[in-house]
C-alpha cells in the first residue's frame, strides 16, 4: 500500500533536476569447479576504505525520503568508474542494506551524456606497463569492481539503475544486474571490450549468454550499439522513459513505504508498478523500428549460434540473405583482438551454466590473466589514448594463430585455487529472479505453442494482455510473430 508523506522535499539530484526538460561443445578447461558451489556463512572481503590520493568528490550520494541516490560525478571523463568510486559505493551500499529507513537505491550520472562510459582502462594500462607489481594492482581494482556489480546483483532491497546517456563496460555493470534498469531516449549501450583486446566482463559472462537467441554473443564479438529504446527490445533494459520523466519519478519513488510484513518481491512489485506510472509508450515502430529484428535478426541467430569464430566466420562468409550486413560484420570482427574474440566466444558458452557467485569469481580470473597480455595495453593505447586512434597490433595477429590451448589457459583454475572472497553468499541463482522487463522470446513461445496446441485463435491482444499489457510488448510481440510463425493450410504453426 502507498502512503503519502506530509513533510516538505528535499531537492532532487542536481544532475536530475537539470534533465527536467522535454550447442553443446567440448572443452578442455573445467567447465564447473566444486569450490565455486561452496557457500559461506560469512564472508571476509574486505569493505574498501577511501585512500589517501582518492578524489573527494566523484561520486555523490544524497538522502531523498525512502530513496537513497547514488550519483557518479565525473562527467567530464564521462562518469568512468575508478577505485576511488568504487571504494565510497561499497560502504553505502553496506550501511544501506541495514538500514529501516532506506527503501529504494537509486543509480545515476552526473550531467547528460552518461551514467558510466566503462572503468578507467587508460588508468589501468599505464599501470600494467609498470610490470607483476602494476598487473596486481589491476587486478585488484577488477576484485573490487566485481564485489560491488555481485552486491547489487544480489541486493536485498529495490535498485534502480537509470542507464541514461552512455552505458558502456563498468556501466554495463553497476546496471544490469538490478532488477530496475531504466533506458531513455539518450541511451546508448554497448560491452566494447573486443575492441581493446579485453573481454565482455563485469557478469557478461551471464547476462549476455542469456538475452534472446544469439543477440548477446552478436553484441560481445561486434560491440555493436543500442541506442534508446533498443536497449529494452534486446533485453538490457528494464523500462523506457522520457528523460524528463526522471526527476519526478526519483520524487514519487521517495514516497513510497513498505509494510513491515511486505516480502522483498512485494516490495519490488510495488516499485514497478510505480515506476509504469511514468511510462509515456516506445516510440512508433514507423518511426524507430527494432534494431535487431526480422530479417537481421534471423541471420544474427544463424550465423552466430556456433562454437568457434571459425565456424562463425565461415556462416558470414556463406550468408546471402543478408549479405551486405554480413559482409561489414566481417570487416569488424577482423580488426578485434583474435584473442579477446576466442575468449569472448567460450565465456559466452560455458557462462550459461554458471551461476551468479561463479560467473565474478571466474571472471576474475579471466581479467587477470588478460592483465598479462600484451593485447590488453596495446588495445587501450591504440583505440582510446592514440590521437586520433590507430588499428592495434595484436599478438597473435589472427585467430588461426591463437590456439585452443591458449584460450584454455584462461578459463584454468586448480580445483583447490584461490577465488574472489564476495561480501554474501545467500543467493546463487542460475537465472534472475525477477523479471520486469520484456517477455524473453522463448516466454511468449511457450504461450504461443500454448494456444496453438489448445486449438485457441491467436489474438494479439490476448497474447499482450499476458504480460500485463507493458510498454514495448505489443511490438515485440509483434516482431516475434512475425519472424517465428506461419500460416498454412493447417492454420497458425511456430517454427524453428
Amino acid at each position: 500500500m502507498l502512503l503519502r508523506r506530509s513533510i516538505c522535499r528535499f531537492p532532487t539530484p542536481s544532475s536530475w533536476i537539470s534533465r527536467v526538460s522535454p550447442a553443446t561443445m567440448p572443452l578442455r578447461a573445467k567447465v564447473t569447479n566444486p569450490a565455486f558451489g561452496a557457500t559461506a556463512s560469512m564472508s571476509t572481503a574486505p569493505i574498501p576504505k577511501e585512500l589517501p590520493g582518492d578524489e573527494p568528490d566523484d561520486v555523490l550520494f544524497h538522502s531523498h525520503y525512502g530513496v537513497r541516490l547514488i550519483e557518479l560525478n565525473r562527467p567530464k571523463k564521462l562518469n568512468s568508474l575508478n577505485g576511488s568510486m568504487v571504494r565510497k559505493i561499497v560502504p553505502r551500499l553496506k550501511e544501506w542494506e541495514k538500514s529501516d529507513l532506506a527503501n529504494v537505491i537509486m543509480l545515476s550520472g552526473a550531467g547528460s551524456k552518461a551514467l558510466c562510459a566503462g572503468g578507467d582502462v587508460a588508468a589501468l594500462a599505464l599501470q600494467n606497463e609498470k610490470g607483476p607489481e602494476g598487473q596486481q594492482a589491476s587486478s585488484d581494482f577488477f576484485a573490487d569492481e566485481y564485489r560491488l556489480d555481485h552486491l547489487i546483483a544480489t541486493y536485498q532491497k529495490p535498485f534502480v539503475s537509470v542507464m541514461d546517456g552512455i552505458t558502456m563496460g563498468g556501466g554495463v555493470g553497476l546496471s544490469v544486474h538490478a532488477p530496475f534498469r531504466i533506458a531513455t531516449e539518450r541511451t546508448v549501450f554497448a560491452m566494447p571490450e573486443t575492441t581493446i583486446g579485453f573481454f565482455p566482463d563485469v557478469g557478461g559472462s551471464f547476462f549476455l549468454s542469456r538475452l534472446d537467441g544469439q543477440l548477446g554473443t552478436y553484441l560481445a564479438l561486434t560491440s555493436e550499439r543500442l541506442h534508446g529504446v533498443q536497449a529494452l527490445y534486446a533485453g538490457v533494459a528494464t523500462h523506457y522513459l522520457h528523460s524528463s520523466a526522471l526527476a519526478n519519478l526519483t520524487a514519487r519513488l521517495s514516497e513510497l513505504v513498505f509494510r513491515d510484513y511486505a516480502t522483498f518481491q512485494d516490495r519490488l512489485a510495488l516499485v514497478n508498478k510505480t515506476m509504469a506510472e511514468f511510462s509515456t509508450g516506445v516510440p512508433s515502430v514507423r518511426e524507430e523500428p527494432i534494431q535487431l529484428a526480422g530479417k537481421l535478426r534471423s541471420a544474427i541467430d544463424r550465423c552466430f549460434q556456433y562454437n568457434t569464430m571459425e565456424e562463425i566466420i565461415q556462416a558470414l562468409q556463406n550468408e546471402t540473405e543478408m549479405k551486405s550486413w554480413a559482409e561489414k560484420t566481417l570487416e569488424t570482427l577482423s580488426v578485434r583482438s583474435p584473442t579477446s574474440l576466442k575468449v569472448t566466444l567460450r565465456q559466452l558458452r560455458v557462462g550459461q551454466q554458471w551461476n551468479i557467485q561463479e560467473t565474478f569469481q571466474r571472471e576474475h580470473s579471466i581479467a587477470s590473466k588478460f592483465m598479462r597480455h600484451p593485447d590488453f595495453v596495446e588495445g587501450v593505447k591504440a583505440r582510446l589514448m592514440s590521437k586520433p586512434p590507430r588499428q592495434a597490433t595484436w599478438q597473435p595477429a589472427t585467430l588461426q594463430e591463437v590456439s585452443t590451448e591458449a584460450i584454455d589457459e584462461f578459463f584454468e583454475l586448480p580445483e583447490d585455487g584461490p577465488r574472489l572472497d564476495l561480501y554474501q553468499y545467500k543467493s546463487q541463482y542460475t537465472q534472475y529472479p525477477y523479471k520486469f522487463g520484456l517477455p524473453s522470446e522463448s516466454r511468449i513461445e511457450g504461450y504461443v505453442r500454448h494456444l496453438l496446441a489448445s486449438k485457441e485463435e491467436l489474438n494479439i491482444n490476448d497474447v499482450v494482455a499476458r504480460f500485463e499489457g507493458k510498454e514495448g510488448v505489443k511490438e515485440k510481440v509483434v516482431e516475434v510473430l512475425a519472424r517465428r510463425t506461419v500460416r498454412d493450410e493447417n492454420g497458425l504453426r511456430w517454427v524453428k
